[in-house]
């Protein structure tokens, strides 16, 4: 049976408790909000209230400021859309880009810039395919799988920096040039990955899998989907991604730092489930993702020109994360129940 075929059947086969599936005519008005509605209202709001709030909010420079800050957990959070869409977690992006920068940095002190380089993308295919054998061959939960990586690399991390911020020179480009309309390269590098994943995600047999796998992944099996290999393949390209945005990372900085990943996982998990995306897998979308991310760029950005404490982004952070998730669990509930 083909991929559509397989997404079909995980469309109609009942949950796990047995309970039917509610056919669209019968869904609530609450089942029905399209995902990125609520996203949209919440970004032009706080886009409204921080014009009004700060003179500075409204220009180009500072939209380009927005775009920036969000480029690398965006670069991150593309794949991380991937495998929440197939039921699947990695919580280990922030110690992986952690440990990728830092690898690439010792490597290139060493062997020189393009051996570093080398060293942070086979690091981070290192870090997907560790991730995806424990899930896919040895049977271990993602979500403890991912934890234990995090600790492991981020310690490795430290172990080989010898808890120190190791300088870089010569690797500004990445990160701080701006070929095009003074957009920064690594914005541009965010908007090709976000228009790579959005094409992969909705017009290949591939995108089509991973909804069907999270959709129903008993299903999906009997489908004749390699459910195992497909997955494995999403966490390589999680961990590969992870080291583009160390690259640009380390390039912005002029050094890699062992506290560079820090909540890193909490963003991109945010971001992720804020547009749309179901932890019980099946849903969401890159263009869901990409809305919010700009509403914690943004939410990001207005509270710093305020001069609110950073420590609050952390709250609203928190707090996001706490609605987006009890969004989708009312969203499921109710469509469960009608």
């Amino acid at each position: 049976m083909s991929a559509e075929g397989a997404t079909e059947a995980g469309r109609q086969a009942p949950p796990a408790g047995g309970e039917a599936v509610p056919t669209p005519g019968r869904a609530p008005l609450l089942a029905r909000i399209p995902d990125i509605a609520p996203l949209v209202v919440l970004l032009l709001a706080l886009g409204i209230f921080f014009a009004i709030k700060s003179p500075f909010f409204l220009n180009y420079d500072n939209f380009l400021n927005v775009l920036t800050a969000a480029a690398i957990a965006g670069i991150i959070a593309a794949p991380a859309t991937l495998l929440l869409v197939a039921g699947q977690f990695d919580l280990s992006v922030g110690s992986a880009l952690t440990f990728c920068g830092v690898l690439m940095a010792y490597v290139a002190d060493k062997h020189g810039l393009a051996a570093g380089i080398v060293a942070a993308i086979l690091g981070g295919l290192l870090i997907g395919a560790i991730n995806g054998t424990l899930v896919t061959v040895v049977g271990v939960n993602p979500l403890i799988t991912t934890l234990g990586t995090l600790a492991a690399f981020v310690g490795l991390a430290r172990v080989i920096a010898d808890g120190q911020t190791l300088p870089l020179n010569g690797f500004g480009g990445l990160g701080t040039s701006r070929p095009l309309f003074n957009i920064p390269l690594p914005v541009i590098v965010f908007l090709v990955v976000v228009g790579v994943f959005y094409v992969l995600m909705r017009y290949t047999v591939f995108g089509r899998a991973m909804y069907a796998i999270g959709a129903n992944p008993v299903a999906a099996r009997l489908a004749g989907l390699r459910t195992g290999r497909l997955l494995f393949i999403s966490f390589l390209l999680s961990g590969l991604f992870v080291a583009l945005a160390a690259l640009i990372n380390v390039s912005q900085l002029g050094a890699a730092s062992t506290n560079a990943g820090n909540g890193l996982e909490l963003s991109v998990i945010t971001a992720v489930v804020l547009g749309g995306a179901s932890l019980a897998g099946g849903r969401g979308t890159i263009i869901g993702t990409l809305f919010g991310l700009l509403v914690i760029a943004v939410l990001n950005n207005g509270l710093t020109l305020l001069s609110v404490n950073s420590f609050w982004q952390d709250v609203a952070r928190g707090t996001l994360l706490i609605l987006a998730v009890s969004f989708d669990q009312l969203r499921l509930r109710f469509a469960v129940d009608t």
